[in-house]
């Protein structure tokens, strides 16, 4: 029979201690994140060819969607139809040019909206836009 003398020292740990672990792994967070500055500014500099008749760069683009039940959203914001040429007017004034437009329209809008939101956003000097739509697959040709 084996007498317990002392206490209950040769207890088996079971716990898995993550702190080296955690320290290990901020440790390689800090040395990528410095090294990434010197990546960035190792690239290659290149010099672009220019061209007459590349197009202007757009720094902002407006999204407008037209409900289900004809409601305006701008940028996510619902507006009564009568601000969309203030708010078009506006983008233009801020970026000291035209701004690009992406219109949005539900599959059951009406017709007349939509075509009065292309008409109200050309009227106000935006001359780029964009109808978004949902692709669908091709059919194949029948033989």
């Amino acid at each position: 029979m084996k007498v317990d003398a002392g206490g209950d020292d040769e207890d088996v740990i079971a716990d898995i201690n993550v702190t080296p672990f955690v320290d290990i792994v901020l440790v390689l967070l800090v040395i990528f994140m410095v090294t990434s500055q010197y990546i960035v500014q190792a690239a290659i500099p290149v010099e672009l060819p220019k061209a007459a008749s590349g197009g202007e760069i757009v720094a902002r683009t407006i999204n407008i969607v037209v409900m289900r039940d004809g409601a305006l959203l701008v940028d996510g914001d619902e507006i009564i139809p009568k601000d969309l040429p203030a708010l078009v007017q506006k983008a233009n004034a801020e970026q000291q040019g035209p701004a690009q437009v992406v219109i949005a329209a539900d599959r059951l809008a009406p017709y007349g909206i939509v075509i009065d939101v292309i008409d109200t956003v050309r009227q106000n000097g935006v001359l780029s836009f964009a109808l978004n739509i949902e692709r669908k697959a091709a059919a194949s040709p029948s033989p």
